[in-house]
This record gives structure tokens, sequence and C-alpha cells, in this order.
């Protein structure tokens, strides 16, 4: 029928960071699947960065989650639902804020896998990055009460996703450097952006943000720059009037 949707109108209505994010993803693994480029040049390697000024690998990084097939599949998934529920909802209207929480997610990851030897195994971190904009998600006072199910076994609410996530990896005896990675990183920023301003504001600091997106990245994305403080009743921050029914898996 003519008004049923297609691949095409669901492709156009993704947000834009989400659908570049996903376009590029998509790519880099076509090109990897048709032999046209290898993995081993896209992985993160400090040494080859730096020494061999293979910059390249700083981006690529982010972007290749291994060949088609299931896992694939559900890191894709992983990537438009999260990524595109952040950018929809708490990122509505704030492109430049998104795309700079990303570059912050980015660096600290790229950081964290040089200083931290329990992260250096990490090689690709696209997988930390999609975690760290789960976790954001499930941290929204806003998804508060969203149900979730996993499996059709479990029922918890939203903010508990990311440590069920992570305890199902344990479980399996996956690594779980790459969750713990994002679920710190996304703490840190959910800190800084959230959390300390009201402190700050409570305390009296004199520097009351630190998470503002420099004026650059508002220029090339066309926003505007003003930043806006939204008074919020610390009392009342988790308060939703919204009970919503979401089945996970």
């Amino acid at each position: 029928m003519a008004n049923q949707p297609d691949i095409f109108s669901w492709y156009h209505e993704i947000p834009i960071i989400s659908k570049v994010y996903l376009t590029l993803t998509l790519s880099i693994t076509s090109l990897c699947f048709l032999d046209i480029i290898s993995p081993l040049t896209l992985y993160y390697n400090y040494d080859l960065i730096v020494y061999k000024y293979q910059y390249w690998r700083i981006i690529t990084s982010f972007l290749y989650f291994g060949s088609f097939s299931i896992d694939f599949l559900f890191h894709m998934y992983f990537v438009v639902r999260y990524c595109r529920l952040l950018e929809e909802g708490s990122f509505r209207g704030r492109t430049a804020d998104f795309f700079f929480m990303i570059m912050y997610g980015a660096i600290m990851m790229l950081i964290c896998s040089v200083i931290f030897k329990f992260f250096r195994n990490i090689k690709f971190l696209g997988h930390p990055l999609t975690f760290m904009m789960l976790y954001l998600w499930a941290r929204d006072p806003e998804n508060y009460y969203i149900r979730m199910g996993f499996f059709g076994v479990i029922q918890f609410n939203a903010p508990f996703l990311p440590w069920v996530l992570l305890i199902f990896s344990l479980i399996l005896g996956n690594p779980v450097e790459m969750d713990l990675l994002g679920i710190i990183i996304g703490h840190t920023y959910y800190f800084l952006d959230t959390i300390y301003p009201k402190v700050a504001m409570i305390r009296g600091w004199n520097i009351k943000h630190i998470m503002i997106t420099p004026a650059i990245i508002h220029y090339i994305f066309n926003t505007d720059p003003g930043f806006q403080i939204i008074e919020t009743d610390v009392s009342n921050m988790y308060h939703c009037n919204e009970y919503n029914e979401y089945l996970f898996m």
C-alpha cells in the first residue's frame, strides 16, 4: 500500500547525527565484507597513530562492529535505538550539544584505553560509545518509570538496563570491559552535565557549568549558542506522570 512505511522513509526520519553514524557504520562494514578494506586498518592502536601517523584509526575504531552477523545486528539495534532516542528525546533541538556529548565520550574513551591497562585490549570503541548513550538514556528522569522486559522473563525499570546487560555479559562469560567503559564515561558526562550544576548552584560555587558546548560546534550546526538553564526541583527530579511498557527483547 502507498501509505505503508518503507525502509527509505524510515531512514529519512532518523535525526541527522544518528543517521550519519548509522550510515558510516554500515558503509565501513560493507567495505570490509567486500574485502575493499581490512579491519586490521581500522582498529585503535596508539603506536600506529602516534608513530606511523595513521590518524584515521581514531575515527574508524568507533565505526566497525564486526562482520555481518547476529552480533552485528544487535549492535546496530543499539545504534539506531538509543542514539536516536537520545537525539529525539533529551537532546531534541540541541544537535550541537548532542554532537559535543559524543565527542566527549569518544575522547575520554581514547584516553582511558591508553592510560588504564584494564581497557587497553579494547580495539574497537563503537560498542562502549553506544553503551554510553544507552546509559545516558536510562538515566534520563523522563524514562525512570519505563518498564523493560528482558527475554520476557525479567522486568525492571529503565535505569537498571545497563546493569542488567552487564550482568548478562558476565553470565555468558563475555568480556565486560567495553560495557564498563561505556557506563563509566556515561556517568562522568551525566555527573558533569546534570548533577554538578545543581550542586554548584546550591553551594554557590563560581563555576556552575562545565559541560558547555563550544561556540564553533554551534556555528557548524547553526544552533543557538545561548546557554539556557532550566531550574529543576531536585526533590521531584524522578517523578514522572507517564508509565510506559516497553519490551526490550
